[in-house]
């Protein structure tokens, strides 16, 4: 589930996160994993919404933009959230993110 942002929070300088890694913030008590696809960032929260594990301790790939739980194999998209595959059924919320000046922007609606 995509939401729409009414602010943007800097999480730091694009250097945390470069071209096909992913890196993890919290921010008020949420986890959001930040995805760098060449240079294009893509955000979402890191609890798979079938088991809660951390999706970033999972196998990222920046070929198919997909990363997959570490606990059942799920592949989430990370230009949608949606699952790819069983067992997960339900997305998990992904946010605007981009590098403006140097700096890693992600979208949030608090």
């Amino acid at each position: 589930m995509t939401i729409h942002a009414t602010s943007e929070i800097d999480l730091g300088p694009a250097e945390m996160a470069p071209p096909g890694t992913v890196r993890t913030f919290e921010r008020n008590s949420a986890r959001i994993a930040v995805y760098n696809v060449a240079g294009q960032l893509f955000a979402m929260d890191d609890l798979c919404t079938h088991d809660e594990a951390f999706l970033s301790d999972g196998d990222f790939d920046p070929s198919t933009r997909t990363v997959r739980c570490p606990r059942h194999s799920s592949r989430f998209d990370l230009t949608t959230g949606r699952p790819k595959s069983l067992p997960a059924l339900r997305p998990v919320r992904t946010y605007p993110a981009r590098i403006v000046d140097g700096r890693i922007k992600v979208g949030w609606d608090p």
